[in-house]
């Protein structure tokens, strides 16, 4: 689709200086108005389309990206070579299929991947802005990418979909802009972020504060790196992706390419090596600052917040048809959550369906191969494209 880029370029500095060459960024000059009550201008969206727009726009669907993700929803990743983060879900005769959807995927504000954020330049000081970047929120995320439909001229969107943060998103686009949005897929998420979820955040960027690479955020114009901070703080996360059974089938108590231990501090178990391993290749891709942003946006959401802590006024009057999805095994967004949003939806008078998927994968499931799973979105996106009056999606 010729007119779905506004520019193919890259700029910037940092890590936004990485954003690759075959992304999208579409540079927005009217303000982003942030719940920090500050304005963002201009600002650039870096993105990837998948899949042709149909003739009356109404075949586009949203994938929102979670915590560590970027744009590369379907496709090669071209700063670490490894394939696009759902491509067990996304593409050609896939659930959320290319073939009949037109697929837009943005990388969200104040990530690190082409979009505007802590890494990005700031114009009033010709240097990166790193914590002088405003702080964003789950709702800011969803207002830019309003604003680059409106530069795509997509008035509406057939579907919202995204796990984890990207689900957050899911539900925030559902009570922001319910007129735009015909079925949303929040999977494995939360109307708001728990005490427990927000504690394990701290701990990582506590980790990321306490290396002494950081200089206060400005490591960029100190040429260092927090390198150490980041995989800590990543390697702690990645414990919360899982989950026990998932661990002990994986790795269990064995030893790393021996037999007995060293008796020393290396990495004597393959778990420790592989959260090693985890950590080490996450900082070659991802910015501190913007791990520490994105974050505290996660723990900032709160639907309930502006709805006189009912999550029901959020989604009072909308339209949208909901398929909620939740996994057995994760703890770091349970079940219980899950059926939350489902209870807010139905005391809106919200059309909505909700499956809880038996798996030991932990909250990272959503991201692997589940086929019940792959079977639901199908069969949920089928029906809204036959409710809609979609023809095979076209």
């Amino acid at each position: 689709m010729a007119d779905a880029g506004i520019a193919l370029d890259v700029v910037g500095r940092g890590r936004e200086a990485e954003t690759p060459r075959n992304s999208l960024v579409a540079r927005i000059d009217r303000p982003l108005k942030l719940d920090a009550g500050v304005e963002l201008a201009p600002f650039q969206i870096a993105y990837k389309t998948y899949g042709t727009l149909n003739a009356d726009r109404s075949n586009a669907v949203l994938i929102c990206h979670a915590l560590t993700g970027d744009h590369h929803v379907a496709s090669p990743n071209p700063v670490t070579g490894k394939p696009g983060w759902w491509e067990t879900m996304v593409g050609p005769g896939k659930p959320i299929d290319t073939e009949r959807y037109f697929i837009i995927c943005p990388n969200v504000i104040g990530g690190c991947m082409g979009s505007t954020g802590p890494a990005s330049t700031n114009p009033k000081t010709g240097k990166p802005w790193g914590l002088d970047f405003p702080v964003i929120t789950i709702r800011d995320m969803v207002r830019a990418q309003a604003m680059l439909l409106d530069e795509l001229r997509i008035d509406s969107l057939f579907a919202v979909a995204g796990g984890s943060m990207g689900g957050m998103q899911v539900l925030q686009w559902a009570a922001s802009f319910p007129k735009r949005v015909f079925s949303a897929l929040p999977i494995a998420c939360a109307t708001r972020h728990s005490a427990q979820n927000i504690a394990f955040h701290e701990v990582g960027r506590q980790a990321v504060m306490a290396d002494p690479e950081w200089r206060g955020g400005r490591y960029f114009e100190n040429g260092t790196n927090p390198r150490r901070g980041l995989a800590v703080a990543r390697m702690g996360a990645h414990i919360t992706y899982l989950s026990d059974p998932a661990l002990h089938r994986k790795f269990g108590r064995k030893f790393q390419d021996r037999e007995n231990p060293t008796f020393s501090f290396d990495a004597d178990f393959e778990v420790e090596s592989y959260l090693r391993h985890q950590g080490s290749s996450f900082v070659e891709r991802f910015d501190a600052n913007s791990y520490l942003y994105l974050t505290r946006a996660m723990d900032y959401f709160d639907l309930a917040a502006d709805c006189n802590g009912i999550v029901a006024n959020a989604f009072k009057g909308a339209s949208t048809r909901f398929c909620v999805v939740s996994f057995t095994s994760d703890w770091l967004f349970p079940t219980s959550e899950s059926r939350a949003i489902v209870h807010a939806l139905n005391a809106s008078g919200v059309r909505v369906s909700f499956a809880e998927i038996v798996t030991d994968k932990g909250h990272d499931a959503f991201l692997l191969d589940e086929p019940e799973l792959f079977a639901i979105v199908r069969g949920f996106l089928d029906g809204a494209a036959k409710a809609r009056g979609l023809k095979n999606g076209v």
